[in-house]
């Protein structure tokens, strides 16, 4: 009876200390901190965004099928109508927004309000190739995980398997990082590598490297929906 009347009053004090307005008083104000409280409860949406390539969107979409991912996915975006298939065997609605230079802030400001109409907490660009705009990194600052294939800041580019294997190179990678302004330079999520040699051709290298972007991006994923990310000058402090 004892242990169990000291466990409520601890339970009382730990609920006390920190509920929101004793946190605010007692530390927030204090540190002039920026905070926020969150529970497994809430799941946070997740926008996709894809161009032509499926294989990461698949495997997102698979995770989130068996629950490994506990996220909503209130839409798929693209700039092309190729994954409308898929989007389609998964029952989740797909947005067809091409772009072009003529009707690019036109297409920008129909993502802007599919995101805001749907209230979407975070996005993820499944391999989606197109630049994207200074409004929108603007609106989901440390909210835009992208997938770069290959282990930056190494061979950055349109063909960076290509590149590699001029190269001669022993090992190959993919990065998962935070959109800034700055091309592929943003905080640094999740990254991983693969060994290639000269037994392997450039067919190789991209298949191999497929399955290295759909593990890092997936990862990355997961980071950032239970909270384990914290961006702090340009670099990312992961939680694990």
């Amino acid at each position: 009876m004892f242990f169990l009347c000291a466990w409520r009053a601890i339970l009382k004090l730990l609920i006390w200390i920190f509920s929101e307005k004793n946190f605010e008083l007692q530390l927030a104000l204090t540190y002039q901190m920026q905070w926020s409280l969150h529970t497994d409860s809430k799941k946070p949406k997740m926008a996709l965004f894809v161009s032509k390539y499926n294989h990461c969107l698949y495997d997102l979409l698979s995770r989130f099928n068996s629950r490994e991912l506990p996220v909503e996915i209130p839409f798929i975006l693209s700039n092309h109508p190729n994954l409308k298939y898929v989007a389609d065997q998964f029952d989740i609605p797909y947005h067809h927004v091409p772009f072009s230079r003529e009707n690019r802030e036109a297409c920008e400001k129909q993502q802007i309000a599919l995101l805001e109409d749907y209230k979407v907490d975070f996005i993820v660009l499944a391999r989606y190739m197109q630049i994207v705009s200074s409004n929108l990194i603007n609106l989901y600052p440390d909210k835009i995980i992208n997938i770069h294939h290959s282990f930056l800041p190494a061979f950055a580019g349109a063909k960076p398997y290509h590149a590699a294997f001029e190269r001669g190179v022993k090992i190959i990678g993919a990065t998962s990082h935070y959109v800034t302004e700055e091309l592929d330079a943003g905080p640094i999520i999740e990254q991983d590598v693969t060994t290639v040699s000269h037994i392997h051709s450039i067919s190789d290298f991209i298949s191999k490297g497929r399955d290295l972007e759909k593990i890092v991006l997936s990862r990355a994923v997961k980071l950032h929906v239970h909270r384990k990310t914290m961006v702090y000058n340009n670099k990312t402090v992961i939680f694990s």
